[in-house]
């Protein structure tokens, strides 16, 4: 049984169940706004909480040709090491030829050029700093809107697009965490209810900072902040055990999953800690034995910085 956790590997073993789970139509809506803008500059995307670097991979993987700008921030000096480190790797293997210029690397093969930029900054620190210039074409966040207090800083994330800009917000938690097979449904409800309660009541600062439902809210704050909604669309993790084992790292990514929601719950006073620790005993031995089913609702949005900002419905 695992008994330390490693961030890091984490967010590596997500990236096969991310990239199950991101929409389809939501992502080609997004090549395609690409691929007909007609640009005489570098294309410039922000990535915001970039994690280890998993969707610049997976956009310089796909992305149009020319040249691009990719700036990717996150919190965590950790996260960044690891990402510099990833993409080299990443991409050698895909065709690249990888050089370091300055603090960032630079990857070309035919027909693109990316020069990538791996910052160790916080979001707030940047709106701060930066009074949300107007500079970026493309805005990209993964698995990170839920973590804010969307009504109070996405008017001010819209503001960091040119009036042509794009964003694509992706694996926006929704509210819905399904562990099978059944155990004990009363103790396991009430566990999840407390756990998605823990993000609605999560703070900085003394200030909200997520939401459990960010999916479902993403559809009135986006028109809100003056971003409109080109295309939307389920992104649910679902991960099961094959013939043999689970795909990839995933085992590692449920038990990280399980270890996530006990440690959140660990001293909260409505949940018996011998029952959460039954509970989550039970559902670790599930994955070791390859018998465990987690699915996680999310929602995926693409669209366009407007003209005018609409009324909050």
């Amino acid at each position: 049984m695992i008994t330390e956790f490693n961030y890091q590997r984490y967010l590596s073993a997500k990236k096969t169940v991310d990239d199950r789970a991101l929409n389809r139509a939501v992502w080609e809506r997004m090549i395609l706004a690409l691929t007909g803008k007609d640009l005489r500059r570098p294309l410039e995307v922000l990535e915001i909480g970039t994690g280890i670097g998993t969707m610049a991979e997976r956009f310089l993987g796909a992305a149009p040709g020319g040249e691009i700008f990719y700036r990717a921030i996150d919190v965590s000096a950790e996260n960044i090491r690891e990402a510099r480190e990833r993409l080299t790797v990443w991409g050698e293997g895909n065709g690249y030829t990888v050089e370091p210029s300055g603090a960032d690397l630079l990857l070309r093969r035919s027909g693109i050029e990316a020069r990538v930029r791996l910052e160790c900054l916080d979001l707030f620190e940047l709106l701060d700093w930066e009074g949300a210039p107007a500079r970026y074409d493309l805005l990209l966040a993964n698995a990170f809107l839920d973590l804010i207090d969307l009504p109070a800083y996405l008017p001010a994330i819209a503001g960091l697009l040119r009036e042509d800009g794009h964003y694509l917000f992706t694996i926006n938690f929704d509210g819905e965490t399904i562990f099978q097979p059944p155990f004990d449904d009363e103790l396991e409800a009430a566990i999840l209810a407390c756990y998605h309660r823990t993000m609605d009541e999560r703070t900085r600062e003394g200030a909200p900072s997520g939401d459990s439902r960010t999916g479902r809210a993403l559809f009135r704050h986006l028109p809100a902040a003056g971003l409109e909604i080109l295309a939307a669309g389920s992104s649910d993790w679902v991960v099961f055990p094959g013939k043999d084992r689970y795909p990839a790292d995933e085992a590692y990514f449920l038990h990280f999953i399980i270890h996530t929601v006990a440690t959140a719950l660990k001293d909260h006073p409505e949940i018996d800690p011998d029952q959460l620790r039954r509970w989550a005993g039970a559902r670790h031995e599930q994955v070791e034995q390859r018998k465990l089913i987690y699915i996680a609702h999310q929602l995926d949005f693409f669209g366009k910085k407007c003209d005018f900002i609409r009324p909050k419905l």
